[in-house]
This record gives C-alpha cells, structure tokens and sequence, in this order.
C-alpha cells in the first residue's frame, strides 16, 4: 500500500465532515460516490445555518435582513473569483447548477450565430457541456464537429481538435477533467487554439474543481463553469465569464432586473443560503493550504491572502490524492476480471483525477455497484451523464461501468476496504 503523504492529516480534515463521522447500519460508510457529489463541512453547514436565522430576506431593501443578503452575495462572489483567480467578482455568475447555466449561456451565445457557423464539442465531456450546444445548433443552424479521445488511453485528441477548428469555429467547448476517465485535458492548448480562429473557448471545470488550483486569468478562458456540491459545498453552480461577454451578450431576463453584469444573468432569487455555504466551502480549502501547504508556498508566488492559501491548499490535495489514485489503481490491477479504462500509467498521474472506471468480468455494473452499497461502500454505475464517453467506448448499452471517486477526505484504509470487498464480489 502507498504511503499517504507526510504533513496531510486526513483524520483531522474528516472530523470537519459530520457525513464523515456517522455509523449506518454500525459501520462508517466509505463515500467514494464524490464525483456525483461531495460531503459539506460544519462550517459550511453552519453558513446556512446562520443565514437562514440571522438573514433570511430577499435583496435590495432598505433593512437588516435583507442588507445582510445582499453582503452574503457580494461575500459568495468574492470567495469565488479567489477560488478561480477570476480578475473581480463581478464575473462571477451563480445558477441553480452548471447544466442550467450552460442552458442559458448557449442560448445567449445562440442568438450571435447564424447557419454556416460552426461548434466544436468533445465525445469525453459531460452532456451538460454537449447536449445545450447541440440543441442551440439544431436551432440555429449551426454545425457540429465532434473531437474524439482515444479509447486505449482516455485521452483527448488534440490533434483532431485542431484539425476541425476552422475560421468558421465560433465555440469550441471541453472538459478540463473526465467526470468518467478521469483525464485532466490541457485546457490551456484548447483555449489557444479557440482563440486562434477567434472562438469562444467554453471549459467545464465541475470534476476538475475539487482535486486540483484552477486559473481562469492564466488560462484567458472565455467561460468556465462549476458547481460546488463537487468541492464540499451546497448546490450551486458557478460560471465565470470574461467581462466584455457578461456585459455584450443578449440576456435572457425580467424587465425590471438589471442590466448590470453579473446580476442580468441571475434570473429570479438566488439560493441564498447556499451562496453562504459556498463562502464557507472555499474558506475550508483556504484551510487546507493554511495548515497543510507549505511545501507549495513557490505555486503561489504573485498571490496574497485567500487567493495564496487557495492555491497552497489546492496543490497540497493534488499531492495526496495521488496517493489515493496509486493505491487504488495498483489494488483495481490486481483483482482478476477487472478492467481499467482511461489512464493508468503511474509516471502520469498528474494527468488524472482519482476518478476510475471499471469493469468486472460477467458481473452487471449495476449488480456490483449494489453489492459494494450493500456493505456500505458507495460508487456510482451507468454512464454518469457521460453519454459519448460510454457510446464511444461501446458500454452504454450492456449499461456502461461501475465508478469509484475518491478525493482528500478519503483515507487509504478506505480504499483497502473497498478493494477488498470487491475482490470478493469479482471471485464470487
């Protein structure tokens, strides 16, 4: 078994997480469901908790509450744009989740398209990152070129993205990390080479967000989405945009909203007990880089405050969930029966998450992911909303692969326990 990583207490971290410290049943349950979703911390939950008893109001008025809401707001919109190293939270919208809003901005972006324009999606992306640029291009007659990933390696072909970028590409949208194979894309490239046909380079950031420091400044990405549910906050989805975009494109909004960016792109009240629970949940991983980043002190060199213990913090997650990632893959190699798809070459694990799909030899992924459910192990089958990864990987129709999502807050005695009880489903 790997060694976890020195200086990375992960006891101390899971007694922030109550989820964590239950017994169900008279075990503690091992979450490896994360990709799905994450656990929240007390102080998240305290967040909410506060809000809804000290603040609860809708914004704009001329008293307390409703003043205290409005500075959740502004709070939530500055913890983000340090989360993403956004220039100013004014570009910084918040949405139901990062479906919705890419719902919402395809249509936007929609309205600027004419037939004889040309997109380009990805087959190892999310559908909430496929299906609303393919249903704006069935309505404005726009034509779809899909960029696939190689099925021995899990990992995009950039190649063949760029082979399909023409002066007619006004959108080229990518996942930065698989919510399926796991492979962290160079979203860098892909923003570049959006650019150079004079594109819109639109990254979905959900799975990445957790398990690694994003820099949407760095990256001079146009649009980049999230939720964060999936880095241990509530259900809010997240989208950065660069300012000239939030402010230029049409909206889709009431009259009496305003016209000001980013509150024309917020339709109707926000969640805004979850805007409180998402200062919180990027408070915590500041945390993180306060207590466990020093090693990682040069990665944040240019950064103060926040912005600085974000990035430590982030980096020292990356470092130890590798560990994670090795151990798993090392223990998932050794049962008989079972196959990996995606990366799995240990001099390449900063290319992955700790994101890993699977097969078991005649077992249904559904019937495994029921038995380790069962003795309380969570993991997800099916196809995750991953609809290209398993077409193009010819599982979705005998009912995709089983997956296990580990991330910080996950122990390797966790991953022992898994890999044990798998190996006896996979024997049996």
């Amino acid at each position: 078994m790997s060694t976890p990583t020195p200086h990375f207490d992960v006891p101390a971290l899971r007694a922030q997480f109550p989820a964590l410290n239950q017994l169900v049943e008279g075990r503690p349950p091992v979450y490896f469901d994360n990709p799905g979703g994450t656990q929240v911390s007390q102080a998240v939950i305290d967040a909410m908790r506060t809000y809804l008893v000290e603040a609860n109001s809708n914004t704009h008025g001329m008293f307390r509450t409703s003043q205290l809401t409005d500075a959740t707001i502004a709070g939530a919109r500055a913890a983000m744009a340090d989360f993403l190293n956004a220039p100013s939270p004014q570009q910084i919208v918040f949405g139901p989740n990062m479906t919705t809003l890419t719902f919402q901005m395809s249509r936007a972006i929609g309205q600027t398209l004419a037939a004889g324009d040309e997109i380009v999606v990805t087959r190892m992306d999310h559908d909430a990152n496929i299906s609303p640029w393919l249903l704006m291009a069935r309505d404005r007659g726009v034509e779809v070129k899909w960029t696939n990933f190689d099925v021995e390696t899990g990992r995009l072909d950039t190649e063949h993205m760029a082979s399909l970028i023409t002066p007619r590409t006004k959108l080229v949208a990518c996942v930065y990390a698989s919510n399926a194979l796991g492979t962290i894309n160079d979203v860098s490239a892909v923003v570049e080479m959006a650019h150079g046909a004079g594109a819109y380079a639109y990254i979905d950031a959900v799975q990445y967000a957790p398990h690694g420091p994003i820099d949407v400044t760095a990256l001079d990405v146009d649009f980049l989405a999230c939720s964060a549910y999936k880095f241990y906050g509530p259900h809010v989805g997240v989208l950065y945009g660069k300012r000239e975009h939030l402010e230029s494109l049409p909206a889709y909004k009431v009259r009496p909203a305003s016209d000001e960016a980013p509150d024309r792109w917020e339709t109707g009240t926000m969640n805004h007990e979850g805007l409180a629970g998402v200062a919180a949940a990027v408070n915590y991983l500041a945390g993180v880089g306060d207590a466990y980043g020093e090693d990682f002190a040069a990665t944040a060199q240019g950064l103060s405050g926040r912005r600085a213990s974000l990035r430590r913090g982030m980096r020292a997650i990356n470092r130890y969930e590798q560990t994670i990632s090795r151990a798993l893959l090392d223990g998932l190699e050794s049962i008989p029966g079972v196959s990996i798809r995606g990366i799995t070459e240990r001099d390449a694990l900063d290319a992955r998450v700790p994101t890993v799909i699977f097969d078991v030899a005649g077992k249904a992924p559904d019937a495994v992911a029921r038995a380790l459910g069962d003795v309380g192990i969570y993991v997800w089958d099916g196809n995750y909303y991953a609809l290209a990864v398993m077409e193009r990987l010819g599982y979705e129709e005998t009912g995709g692969l089983v997956r296990v999502g580990p991330v910080h807050y996950n122990t390797h005695d966790e991953v022992d326990r898994f890999l044990n009880e798998l190996g006896r489903i996979a024997a049996s």
